[in-house]
């Protein structure tokens, strides 16, 4: 392969790295985040092992409904002032702000400067961040002006406006499929690198909507929490018997996605791999799956044939689990039907109990945490569990993954309304 000299980066001109049946191979070389955790990933990862919850009482704007307990970022020590400008403010909505953010850092935390690059590099440089729904309070907002807020609060303007920041003229691309937005978005930054159209791509997903439309929305539906308003720390309780909803959570997550040769070439800090990616649809109800979890089982078992990988290889699924009575228990069944005799060997956790559900940013920011994970050999919890209710390992404190010196490798689900599933094979980096 030649490499042509950039300043201190280089473009790969061959595209047919080494991988499984030759295809390119995919890492991430750095993260960020803003959420209710904390304004960074390195927070943000710190307080889920430390099994901390960031849930806390809504304001008396929320007054009267049945929901008083959501997981929100704290906008004062968040100072954006201080990270974007007032026309940036003014133009991006609030999910588009923490996105960038979030891919601030991202390039940041893996020594990689766009303005740097040359024109040629910043053509093979994409952005592929979504949203799942937009805040309904901006739109309805007194004074706002229809038209700012229309094109504010389209899905699509995180990508715009991080890509313009930094010239990146690569594939621009925008998820919104409910809750499994992020990792969708993750998903399909993969492919376009796989497939030769971009060499590295930041990708995301970006959820700023805890308002009281929202909030009562979601209660219509009986889909929050409300039985733990008093002590809101524990009311996100993935697998516990006594979970009755999910909690709102909101924040942003971008992963840096490498080509392989291309992130050696620069000598990147390499935290995990991308190795498969499976897509399926419930084609059942519009928001509850199946009985017998037939879409989760099939996004899993297609992430791990795209991947290459065995299902005795996983020790450890990133579940979706919002706390929801029948969303917990179906996955948790999906996933004995895809393991079967090797399910006592496969950990499982959600961290949404620390976190809330971040709805579209959901399977973003814990598929970061899986890559933390993965380069730390160290398995986040489910907090808040008193009685489990679900018949698969669960990870109840921060523990070490593996003992041996084998690869590590996870998958993690994203499941949304509309049937919509992904799931994300994801490992330690190896040399092989």
């Amino acid at each position: 392969m030649r490499l042509l000299r950039s300043s201190k980066f280089f473009v790969p001109q061959a595209r047919n790295s080494s991988t499984q049946a030759g295809r390119r191979r995919v890492v991430i070389t750095g993260s960020g985040a803003v959420t209710p955790l904390g304004n960074n990933a390195q927070d943000s990862w710190r307080r889920v092992l430390a099994g901390e919850s960031a849930i806390s009482k809504l304001g008396p704007e929320f007054k009267g409904l049945p929901c008083q307990v959501a997981a929100q970022i704290s906008r004062e020590n968040l100072q954006l002032e201080t990270h974007l400008s007032k026309t940036d403010i003014k133009l991006m909505s609030p999910a588009t702000q923490l996105a960038v953010l979030a891919a601030e850092e991202a390039l940041a935390s893996g020594n990689l400067k766009p303005k740097e690059l040359s024109e040629e590099q910043r053509e093979r440089f994409g952005v592929c961040v979504g949203m799942g729904m937009f805040d309904l309070a901006e739109f309805t907002a007194s004074g706002t002006s229809y038209s700012v807020a229309t094109i504010e609060l389209l899905p699509s303007m995180a990508c715009g406006h991080i890509s313009m920041r930094h010239g990146l003229r690569g594939p621009n691309h925008s998820v919104s499929t409910a809750c499994a937005t992020g990792a969708h978005a993750l998903g399909d930054a993969m492919r376009f690198i796989r497939s030769g159209d971009a060499d590295v791509m930041l990708a995301g997903s970006g959820e700023a909507c805890i308002d009281p439309l929202s909030i009562a929305g979601f209660c219509r539906l009986r889909a929050l929490s409300t039985a733990f308003n008093d002590n809101p720390a524990v009311a996100s309780r993935p697998f516990d018997k006594a979970r009755d909803g999910f909690v709102m959570g909101e924040g942003a997550a971008v992963l840096l996605l490498e080509e392989l040769e291309h992130a050696r070439a620069r000598g990147a800090p390499i935290l995990a791999e991308l190795l498969g990616y499976g897509l399926s649809g419930d084609a059942h109800h519009i928001t509850s799956p199946s009985e017998d979890g037939a879409g989760a089982t099939l996004a899993m078992q297609r992430a791990l044939k795209d991947a290459g990988v065995s299902p005795k290889e996983i020790s450890y699924v990133n579940a979706h689990a919002t706390s929801t009575p029948t969303g917990d228990r179906i996955e948790s069944y999906a996933i004995s039907r895809v393991f079967g005799e090797h399910t006592p060997q496969v950990q499982v956790s959600s961290t949404k109990g620390a976190h809330g559900h971040l709805l579209g940013s959901s399977g973003n920011l814990e598929a970061l945490f899986v890559v933390h994970a993965c380069a730390e050999n160290t398995l986040p919890p489910s907090i808040n569990i008193e009685q489990l209710d679900v018949n698969v390992n669960v990870v109840t404190k921060a523990c070490e993954w593996s003992q041996g010196q084998g690869r590590r490798v996870a998958l993690k689900n994203s499941f949304g309304f509309g049937g919509t599933n992904a799931s994300l094979c994801i490992a330690s980096y190896s040399e092989e």
